[in-house]
């Protein structure tokens, strides 16, 4: 398990889904995955949005009190995470989304205890250390759309706006959350989905308008 295999993984989906062309969303730790896809294979992503997202793994980013707080979180998935008790899990779920509901967060918990054992949960973590996409900003041509909530304490909205300056011709779009993306319930939330579909309406220079990729 590793950043290179996650890229591959995007690869063999588009692959074997027969996609020549097509509109990539890299959310959080996926936007890294996105960026060095769009880097690889240029010609087939026609429009790269990237929400949350951050440029270099967590050991990189060299803040002590992150490292230690991921260090902690790690403890915490290998000794709580498959429980039925969902407190441990509720740490990762406040984390991110400081504001939802209580059924939101009740889904979010749960959602992690189904999608992935506690082991494969630290490797994954692991395995998003130590990255770093930031030499490759500069080599993406694709039509990219960087979004970011203004108060998202998981991935700090400075980490957006230097992947957006790094990125030729990239749009900053400021989303007013404190979530990691915006939930339903917020009134940010109909302008980040507005944005979005906006961004992907625009025809790219191998497209004629009224035609989609």
């Amino acid at each position: 398990m590793s950043f290179d295999a996650f890229v591959r993984d995007i690869e063999t989906v588009a692959d074997s889904l027969g996609l020549n062309r097509f509109a990539l969303f890299g959310l959080s730790q996926g936007a890294a995955l996105s960026i060095a896809y769009a880097a690889k294979n240029p010609g087939r992503v026609s429009h790269l949005i990237l929400s949350g997202g951050f440029g270099k793994g967590w050991r990189l980013l060299g803040n002590p009190a992150e490292i230690a707080r991921r260090e902690a979180l790690m403890t915490l998935i290998r000794h709580g995470w498959g429980l039925d008790n969902p407190a441990f899990r509720q740490v990762f779920a406040s984390r991110l989304f400081p504001d939802a509901t209580p059924d939101t967060m009740h889904w979010l918990n749960e959602l992690q205890r189904v999608s992935t054992s506690p082991d494969n949960a630290v490797r994954v973590q692991e395995a998003l250390a130590e990255f770093d996409v930031t030499g490759l900003l500069s080599c993406v041509t694709t039509p990219t759309l960087v979004l970011h909530s203004s108060g998202d304490g998981a991935s700090p909205i400075g980490l957006g706006l230097a992947l957006a300056r790094g990125i030729p011709n990239a749009r900053f779009v400021e989303i007013d959350s404190r979530n990691h993306i915006p939930l339903s319930h917020e009134p940010s939330y109909s302008r980040y989905l507005a944005e979005i579909t906006g961004f992907l309406e625009e025809p790219t220079e191998n497209q004629l308008p009224g035609r989609t990729a």
